[in-house]
């Protein structure tokens, strides 16, 4: 079977057959990028300053005013400062003085070792990082969560617009945009095919990236609103994390909520609860005492799914015990999209201080299709391919596609409070929890 580029629109364009591939959280990096050249400390600030993507500008301005007020009215305040950091700056590590935003917990600032160097190359190195503290969804947006969004909007998302000639213009020459059938030019999304050909799949042996993409099929109608396809639905899964959703939909519910996606380092930080060089949020371990502690495969993939976990496909929020911060699911479930841009090389140029990711993405075995960093694995994910629910475990997704195994989780740094605080999609717990986060 001819290769096949998969994206929100691709897999249902005959036409596209022999472009390279793509897909959201389901490839491994393989390859390394060219070399970069080690960028000194003004090298790196400049390129930060030059970065063209905004909402690591922003992420890069929440850092620059980086102060430790401790109660409401200042950190309203310090939401319009200027100031400019120094490597001197103290690190946030108490949560502030104020009413915790809705289901989040509070990660205090504090040191950890990124990476590691028993997974694939663009885990390394392990490299030394320092975080200002911050406020995490305790789990996957929910489908209840995302509906409430879209209907204060009307938002629709990738999944559910339907594609036009133009969309292709960075990938196809006008020639093979012309040639593509009316037809063919569907709003859908992309899923699991069980009818895929078992006697092509390789059995005994990694498979190829090429052969990956023939366990996966472009759904005509499937999105948010319809995981599984068309004839879906999500009454039953108002408690479980929204999938379907390409990077931009997740910005536009950010957006919404006065909140933004994490960083690739806070979603690692964040994930080891406290724990420094752990494999997993809860130890090293898979399944210790023979308990699976997470919603991942169990068995050969893609072949057959033992469902030892209880759960084929998605499970409720807070199915699986928390990790030392109190997040649920930073280990399967569904992969969640990180701001970062993706590059293979980028832990051997990244800051010490509140990195934000590269200023553009490279991956070598796309080159020309932007790619965006997304953590934490999937119920998809499996022993024998991708292992994606190790905590330092990275993956990278085509910006332009949606899928049935993907969603996110968002942040509240305190500069950004007090526009949350201001916002109509804000609200509260009624009694501020004890902080009983763990430290480094």
């Amino acid at each position: 079977m001819t290769s096949l580029r998969l994206s929100r629109f691709a897999a249902a364009l005959p036409l596209l057959l022999t472009l390279p591939l793509a897909l959201t959280g389901c490839s491994e990096s393989t390859t390394a990028p060219p070399a970069v050249a080690k960028a000194s400390a003004t090298d790196e600030s400049a390129e930060a300053a030059a970065t063209s993507n905004t909402a690591a500008a922003d992420i890069q301005a929440e850092s620059a005013t980086a102060g430790t007020s401790t109660d409401e009215a200042a950190l309203t305040a310090a939401s319009t400062d200027a100031t400019t950091e120094t490597a001197e700056t103290p690190l946030i590590l108490e949560e502030p003085h104020v009413t915790r935003p809705l289901g989040m917990v509070w990660i205090p600032g504090g040191a950890f070792a990124m990476g590691s160097n028993d997974g694939f190359p663009d885990e390394q190195p392990i490299h030394q990082v320092e975080l200002d503290g911050f406020w995490m969804d305790e789990t996957e947006v929910t489908v209840a969560e995302f509906k409430r969004f879209v209907d204060a909007t009307g938002y629709l998302t990738i999944a559910e617009r339907t594609p036009k000639r133009e969309d292709f213009a960075d990938q196809l020459t006008p020639e093979e945009i012309a040639a593509i059938p009316e037809e063919n030019l569907v709003a859908g999304s992309i899923c699991f095919n069980p009818k895929f050909d078992r006697g092509v799949f390789p059995k005994d042996r990694r498979p190829m990236p090429h052969e990956i993409y023939l366990v996966w099929k472009y759904e005509k109608g499937a999105n948010w609103k319809h995981p599984d396809g068309p004839d879906s639905g999500i009454e039953d899964r108002m408690d479980h994390p929204v999938t379907h959703v390409g990077y931009d939909d997740a910005i536009a519910y950010c957006e919404w909520a006065g909140k933004r996606l994490p960083t690739e380092a806070e979603w690692e930080y964040a994930a080891r609860g406290g724990k420094d060089q752990w494999t997993y949020p809860w130890g090293n371990e898979r399944e210790p005492g023979g308990k699976w502690m997470s919603n991942i495969w169990q068995g050969q993939w893609p072949f057959k799914n033992l469902k030892q976990d209880g759960f084929e496909k998605t499970s409720p929020v807070r199915s699986f015990e928390p990790n030392g911060f109190g997040l649920y699911d930073v280990s399967g479930n569904v992969w969640e999209w990180c701001n970062d841009w993706y590059r293979e090389d980028y832990y051997a140029h990244s800051p010490k201080r509140d990195p934000f990711g590269p200023v553009d993405s490279f991956d070598p075995v796309e080159p020309n299709v932007p790619k965006r960093v997304q953590r934490g694995g999937s119920f998809m994910c499996n022993a024998n391919y991708c292992t994606g629910y190790r905590v330092s475990a990275r993956m990278k997704g085509d910006v332009m596609s949606g899928t049935w195994h993907c969603g996110f989780r968002t942040v509240i740094t305190p500069k950004m409070y007090g526009a949350y605080k201001a916002g109509d999609a804000a609200r509260f717990v009624t009694d501020k929890p004890a902080n009983t986060a763990v430290t480094n």
